[in-house]
C-alpha cells in the first residue's frame, strides 16, 4: 500500500498494529491536526479545505470545500451526515479505513464539524461491516474519555459535538446520500426528488446537512496538521492529493492502494509489483471496470489514462467509488454482465418504473440467453430496454430515474454488448441469430389489402397484460 515516494496520507497506519487505538493514534500523531484546527477560526479551517481542492471520494468527485458553503447562512441546525454505507460491488476501501484507523475519521469528523459549526454528525456503517461498527464504537468511546468528543472539546471555548454511531440494514440504495438521509429517520430507504431536497438545503429532519464519504473526512486531519497547499501540491491539478483505490478480479495481488491522485495510470495500478501485479500467468486483459460497478467498462486501449477524475470522464466513465475490477481472456463476459444486472435488479429500491420495471426485465432477458433460450430480437431487445432506462445509452446517463441505480445496470449491457456481440449471439440457438446481412424475402411483405382500418376494434378476447403481472418481456 505505498505510494510513490513513500508518501500516505489515509493508509498510514495500515501497518501499525495498534493504529486503531488512542494509544496506537496519538503515538503517530493523531488529533493533531484538530489541535490546529481550534487554534484557528472556523473560516480558516474552511479555507485550508478550499485551498487543498480535496475532491469528494464517494463516487460524485465534487469539491468538499465547495459542497460545505452550500448550506444556506443562519439556518440551524445543522447537520454533518458520515456516508459509511460503503456497498458498490469491487468497493472495500472504506471498510479499511473505518477498522483499521477509525481515530482518523472522528478526528475529520471533528474537524468538519469546527469549520461548519456543527454540534452534531451521525456516522452511518454499512449494516454488514460488524467489524468496523465494533472499531468505530471503541473509538468513540475513548475519544469521548479523552475529551475529544463531547462537550467542550479540548476546552476550546463553546466548542462541543457529538457523533453518533448509526448502522443499516445493508440496502445498496442507501448509498445515495438522500436515501441515507430518509433511512436515518427511520424511514425506507429511497432517494429524493433534487430539487428541492438538495441535502445542504433540506436534508436530515429537515436541516441543512453535509453529507461526506469516508475516505473525504479521513483526508482533513492531514490537510488541518500539514496545510491545504501540501495537499494540493500532490497529485495532478484537478485531482489533488492521493487516492485509495480497491483492485479485485483477475491480478496477482487484490487490495487496496493509496496512489497519487491524477498522475497514477491504470497500467500503474493493474500491472506495477508495487499495486495489483498484474494478471496471472500466460492470461491476457479483456476489460476492467474503473470505478464500481456503476461504471461502464473500459478495455486494453484506455490502460494508459491517469486515474484523474476528467480525464476518465472524458473517455466515457468514471473514477466512482474507487473500485477497479480486472477481467482477464478467461470471463466469459455474458455471465459477467448478467452478474451485475442482477445485483442492481435485486437493489433497485422500486419507487421509479424505469428502473423498477427495466432492471428486472434486463435480468429476465439474459437469464434467457445464458439459458440457451434466446430469441432473434433478445439483443436488440437489451438495447431497447436499457434506452427506456437512459435515453441514448450516453454517459453520464440521461437519467428517467430519481437516482443513478437504473441507468447503472445499462453501463454493463452497453459495455459488452458493443464490444463483445459476438459472445452474446454465441448463446443464441443456431436459428435465433439473425445475419447483419439478412434480405427479406418479397413474398414476405404485408399485402395492402392486409391493412388493418382504422376504425377497427380490438375483439373482446385480446390479452392485456397490467403493469402489475410481473411478465417477462
Amino acid at each position: 500500500m505505498v505510494v510513490d515516494g513513500g508518501v500516505r496520507i489515509v493508509t498510514s497506519r495500515f501497518d501499525v498494529s495498534d493504529g486503531h487505538t488512542m494509544a496506537g493514534y496519538q503515538r503517530t500523531g493523531g488529533y493533531e491536526g484538530l489541535r490546529r484546527a481550534l487554534g484557528m477560526t472556523p473560516e480558516q479551517v474552511h479555507d485550508e479545505v478550499r485551498a487543498a481542492s480535496l475532491l469528494g471520494r464517494g463516487g460524485a468527485g465534487f469539491p468538499a470545500g465547495v459542497k460545505w458553503g452550500f448550506c444556506p447562512p443562519g439556518v440551524w441546525p445543522r447537520y454533518l451526515v458520515v456516508n459509511g454505507d460503503e456497498s458498490e460491488p469491487g468497493t472495500y476501501k472504506d471498510r479499511l479505513l473505518m477498522e483499521r484507523d477509525p481515530h482518523q475519521l472522528i478526528e475529520g469528523c471533528l474537524i468538519a464539524c469546527y469549520a461548519l459549526g456543527l454540534s452534531q454528525c451521525f456516522l452511518y456503517v454499512r449494516g454488514e461491516m460488524a467489524h468496523a461498527q465494533e472499531r468505530l464504537a471503541a473509538a468513540l468511546n475513548e475519544a469521548y474519555e479523552a475529551g475529544y468528543v463531547g462537550r467542550n472539546v479540548l476546552g476550546a471555548g463553546d466548542f462541543s459535538v457529538d457523533i453518533t454511531l448509526h448502522w443499516g440494514a445493508g440496502a445498496y440504495i442507501v448509498g445515495e446520500e438522500t436515501a441515507l438521509i430518509e433511512s436515518l429517520e427511520g424511514k425506507r430507504g429511497m432517494p429524493r426528488l433534487k430539487p428541492p431536497y438538495f441535502p445542504a438545503s433540506i436534508g436530515l429532519y429537515g436541516k441543512p446537512t453535509i453529507v461526506n464519504n469516508v475516505e473525504t473526512l479521513s483526508n482533513l486531519p492531514w490537510i488541518l496538521a500539514k496545510g491545504g497547499a501540501a495537499f494540493a501540491a500532490m497529485g495532478a491539478d484537478g485531482s489533488t492529493g492521493t487516492r485509495v483505490f480497491a483492485v479485485s478480479g483477475h491480478v496477482v495481488s487484490p487490495g487496496v492502494f493509496e496512489v497519487p491522485f491524477g498522475t497514477t495510470t491504470f497500467r500503474d495500478i493493474i500491472f506495477d509489483p508495487r499495486y495489483a501485479g498484474g494478471l496471472h500467468p500466460g492470461r491476457t486483459l479483456k476489460t476492467f471496470i474503473p470505478g464500481g460497478a456503476s461504471a461502464p467498462w473500459f478495455f486494453e486501449e484506455h490502460l494508459d489514462l491517469p486515474l484523474e477524475k476528467t480525464t476518465v470522464d472524458k473517455a466515457g466513465s468514471m473514477l466512482g467509488s474507487g473500485a477497479i475490477v480486472v477481467m482477464d481472456d478467461t470471463t466469459d463476459v455474458v455471465r459477467a454482465c448478467h452478474n451485475v444486472v442482477r445485483f442492481f435488479a435485486r437493489e433497485s429500491c422500486g419507487k421509479c418504473t424505469p428502473c423498477r420495471e427495466g432492471t428486472s426485465w434486463m435480468e429476465k432477458i439474459l437469464s434467457r440467453i445464458l439459458d440457451g433460450q434466446g430469441r432473434p430480437d433478445d439483443l436488440e431487445l437489451l438495447i431497447d430496454v436499457g434506452d427506456n432506462i437512459s435515453p441514448g445509452g450516453h454517459w453520464p446517463p440521461r437519467q428517467t430515474t430519481i437516482c443513478p441505480l437504473g441507468p447503472s445496470a445499462v453501463s454493463p449491457i452497453a459495455s459488452a454488448l458493443g464490444r463483445f456481440r459476438d459472445e452474446f449471439e454465441a448463446y443464441l440457438p443456431a436459428d435465433a441469430v439473425v445475419p447483419a446481412d439478412a434480405v427479406v424475402p418479397a413474398d414476405a411483405v404485408m399485402p395492402a389489402d392486409a391493412v388493418v382500418p382504422a376504425d377497427a376494434v380490438m375483439p373482446a378476447t385480446s390479452v392485456t397484460i397490467t403493469a402489475s403481472s410481473g411478465a417477462a418481456p
